[in-house]
Formats: structure tokens, C-alpha cells, sequence
């Protein structure tokens, strides 16, 4: 019987083909406990519950800040007096500063009236290693921001409408980013250890980098227009500013401080101020366009009150005269 084979049903289920001679030693019970074995039911495994993912491996969020006393949009988890960002979402500071914890890094600081957007840099995902966090990606329009974080193996950025500023390992940024209506754009990278910073020009393509213990002004958004002893500070107002003192002007230009009201017109007593009155009036017909007719009142001073007379005191010739008067007509 030496060169044939046996077919054997195995515990799954499978039929396996054996040579005699491997068997021949084996007793014949061997062979029926192998087919009464129970095959495993294939509902096991599809109702088995999964297996939890271990904490390293959850995303970590962005960003957490408290809710009082500022605005906040996107995805955002609140709870406890305080809001988790996930993986984007934007913060708009009140009268007063805000402080965003970044965790595991540092916290970022915002200054009054200023809005952020933070989202993670979704461009590094695919060359994330195991444990690894994508950059913080800031995009800023008007305001400032103070960045106080560890730099990590992925640069975070910082967006203006006219700039993308770079800021890479290795060193503990200190970063502070203003940002003014006219494209004015103030960057101080503080620190004798400061991370490796660089502003790239949107339009014209061109990168300037700002050296540790440098704060550098672009004015009008171009790299061209560059005041490297900048005096005005890049961060946030000081807490006890005061509109009247004037101590921080750019924060009042910039709208982080509210203007004080302006006072009434002063106005000469006695006078009356013009007014005047437009009035708009479109002719279709006639190209489309708009015409305006002013009219303006005349100013009225209002009258004076009458002074009153002089009343003048008899002098010596008019004594004389009623000395002559009196005797001629005696």
C-alpha cells in the first residue's frame, strides 16, 4: 500500500490528502476522532467584539481653550467650561487677550479683538510616523498672536493674506505676528534659541528670514518694503492700556482697542450750523448714471443783543454853555 493516499477531513473542515506510509503507525481511532471533531462556527468571529484602540494611538486635539469671553466656530467638543478643537476650527477674542493651550506643547496667545482659524496640516499626513503630530496651521486676517510652543519634526504655520511664515525646528518658538489693515506685517522671533523662521511671499514668490532677536516690519505686505529695527511691539497691548495715555497707538489702529467716542462738535454760541441735504436720482436712460444735487442751508448767525448806551458825563465846555444860557435869559 506504500505511495497511496488517504483523504482526511480536518477540524476546519478542509480535505488533506496524506500518504498511507504517515498513517500506517497511526491507530484508526486517530482518524475518527479527526472527522467527529466540530468545525468552528463561522458566527463566532463576526459577532466578536473589536478590540479597543489603545489611548497612544487616538488623535490628539489641537487646541484647548476656555469659552468665557470669546466667540469659537467649527468642529468643537464643549464641555466643563472649556472647548476642545479636534482638528480645526477658529477662535475670535473679546475686550481682553486669550490664552489656547496647545497640548503637549505650549500655549498660544491672542490678542483682543483677533481672530484665529486653527487647523492641522493635513499636507504632512502621509509622512506621519507611529505617535507623530501634523504642524498647527494659523491663518490670521487682522489682529496679532503671540506663539509661545515647542517646534516639533513638522514646521507650523502661520497665514496672512500676503505671507506664509514658516516656523521650523529645532528651538521654543516665541513668535509674535501682527497684522495691520494695510498689509503692514510686524514678526518678532524672540529668543537666543529661536526656531528657525521665514516669511514667504504669496505673490511674489520671495522668503526673508527673521534671525532670533530680530523683529522685522514688511510694510504694505512686500518683501520689498522691510524696516528691520521695527519699535512698535508685535504682540498684544499691555492689560492696563488706557485710550486717553496713548501708550500703545498701533493697538488702536490695528482694532485691538476700542476707539474712545468722539466728542460733540464744538459749535459757537450764537451760530447756527449748515445743513445739508443730498439728494440722489438715477436715469436709466442715461447710461446708467447717478447724479447728486447738494443743497445747503445758509448759516444764520443769530442776532446780538442791543448795547446798551453810553451815557456820556457833562464835560467843562458844556457847563459854560448852560452858565451863558441861564444868564442871557435872566
Amino acid at each position: 500500500m506504500r505511495g497511496r493516499a488517504v483523504w482526511i477531513t480536518s477540524a476546519w473542515g478542509i480535505l488533506l490528502a496524506a500518504p498511507l506510509s504517515g498513517l500506517s503507525q497511526r491507530p484508526a481511532s486517530s482518524a475518527t476522532s479527526a472527522e467527529a471533531a466540530p468545525a468552528a462556527s463561522p458566527s463566532a468571529s463576526s459577532t466578536a467584539t473589536p478590540a479597543p484602540i489603545p489611548p497612544t494611538l487616538l488623535p490628539t486635539p489641537i487646541a484647548v481653550v476656555s469659552t468665557e469671553g470669546l466667540k469659537l466656530s467649527g468642529a468643537v467638543d464643549l464641555g466643563a467650561g472649556k472647548a476642545v478643537i479636534a482638528f480645526g476650527g477658529s477662535v475670535t477674542a473679546g475686550e481682553k487677550a486669550s490664552t489656547i493651550t496647545l497640548p503637549h506643547r505650549g500655549n498660544m496667545r491672542i490678542c483682543p479683538m483677533t481672530k484665529v482659524n486653527l487647523t492641522a496640516d493635513s499636507s504632512v499626513a502621509s509622512r506621519l510616523r507611529p505617535g507623530g503630530s501634523p504642524g498647527l496651521m494659523m491663518a490670521l486676517d487682522q489682529g496679532a498672536l503671540e506663539a509661545n510652543f515647542q517646534t516639533g519634526e513638522n514646521s507650523d504655520v502661520i497665514l496672512t493674506p500676503d505671507f506664509r511664515i514658516v516656523i521650523s525646528a529645532p528651538g521654543n518658538a516665541e513668535v509674535q505676528v501682527r497684522l495691520g489693515d494695510k498689509g503692514d506685517t510686524c514678526v518678532d522671533n524672540r529668543g537666543d534659541n529661536a526656531p528657525y523662521v521665514t516669511v514667504n511671499s504669496v505673490f511674489d514668490g520671495g522668503v526673508y528670514r527673521v534671525q532670533p532677536n530680530q523683529r522685522v516690519m514688511f510694510q504694505h505686505g512686500s518683501l520689498h518694503e522691510v524696516v528691520d529695527n521695527e519699535k512698535e511691539s508685535c504682540g498684544c497691548p499691555p492689560e492696563t492700556l488706557k485710550v486717553a495715555d496713548n501708550e500703545f497707538p498701533v493697538a488702536q489702529s490695528e482694532g485691538m482697542v476700542a476707539l474712545k467716542p468722539p466728542p460733540p462738535n464744538a459749535v459757537k454760541k450764537g451760530v447756527q450750523e449748515a445743513q445739508a441735504t443730498a439728494v440722489l436720482s438715477y436715469d436709466g436712460a442715461g447710461g446708467g448714471q447717478v447724479q447728486a444735487k447738494v443743497a445747503t442751508a445758509p448759516v444764520v448767525a443769530a442776532p446780538e443783543p442791543p448795547k446798551p448806551a453810553k451815557t456820556k458825563k457833562p464835560g467843562f465846555f458844556h457847563s459854560i454853555g448852560r452858565f451863558f444860557t441861564r444868564l442871557f435869559a435872566g
